[in-house]
């Protein structure tokens, strides 16, 4: 089966392969995916989007093992992402879901735009079933969750949050670049802790697991909301912290908020220019 992604008037095929039964039908049940494109900031050569779903690692493969080309879904980042060329050091297992089906060169020049461009303009890009492919339709699982949590988080995926695209308008002393590292590193490692908590779902007491992960959802929410002046995005954190306390399961609870954490983390690295700032770091350094 081939996926066809576009990006930049461009247009690349993906072959699917492997054993990831999970990941790959979550994957074909988002399908068609509007994506907004990432630059790697440690793990070097790739281009990456943030994927609607979540699914533990299948038939692990080592990342540094990745092959140029290859199509991943890295679990905990929840990252899905095409390779150009050997990574990074990295210490992280991965599911590999494909195969690019072209020279991976059109990648290369793709993620050297993401590079410069990166947080000066969005790059979008499409991820559909190549035509003539066809999946069977399932039926959509039902949500234990409440209707308006979902509501907003789906809202919170089809669009930047104002209070979000705000952030780098203050000129303020030392804004917008205080509130905006502040707020990514948050949300980042909010998503890491929820993460974390999924890990160990069976495993430890449940009661314990939300308690965690309610203390861990208000600290970031209260962090983003009285320190980075953000006055929308949070409340859908505290909502969430909020529903940790009542009979939801916490499965569903937990990958409810992994979902929104990695989304707001997601748009605010957009508003990164990466590379600008890096090459400050080592002028400075320098």
């Amino acid at each position: 089966m081939h996926l066809t992604f576009t990006a930049e008037g461009r247009t690349w095929p993906i072959r699917l392969s492997g054993q990831a039964t999970r990941t790959r039908a979550a994957l074909l049940a988002s399908l068609p995916l509007r994506l907004q494109l990432h630059t790697p900031k440690i793990a070097g050569s790739h281009i990456y989007w943030h994927a609607p779903f979540v699914e533990d690692v299948e038939g692990a493969t080592h990342v540094l093992d990745a092959q140029a080309g290859a199509f991943i879904y890295w679990p905990v980042r929840q990252f899905l992402e095409i390779t150009f060329a050997p990574l990074q050091a990295e210490n992280a297992q991965i599911t590999v879901l494909g195969q690019l089906d072209a020279p991976v060169e059109g990648i290369a020049e793709l993620a050297q735009t993401l590079k410069l461009e990166q947080g000066h303009r969005i790059i979008e890009g499409t991820l559909a079933l190549a035509e003539g492919e066809a999946v069977e339709p399932t039926a959509a699982p039902v949500s234990v969750l409440c209707e308006e949590m979902v509501s907003q988080r789906k809202a919170l995926w089809s669009a930047m949050p104002d209070d979000i695209a705000r952030l780098k308008t203050s000129r303020a002393i030392m804004h917008p670049a205080g509130p905006i590292f502040a707020a990514e590193a948050e949300a980042r490692v909010l998503h890491e802790l929820l993460w974390w908590v999924r890990s160990r779902l069976g495993q430890q007491d449940e009661a314990m697991l939300r308690q965690t992960m309610a203390i861990t959802l208000d600290k970031a929410a209260t962090r983003l909301r009285d320190f980075c002046h953000m006055d929308e995005t949070p409340a859908l954190l505290f909502a969430l912290r909020d529903a940790a306390s009542t009979a939801v399961p916490l499965p569903a609870l937990v990958n409810e908020a992994i979902l929104v954490s990695g989304r707001i983390g997601a748009w605010i690295d957009l508003l990164i220019p990466w590379n600008d700032v890096n090459k400050a770091f080592c002028a400075a350094y320098d």
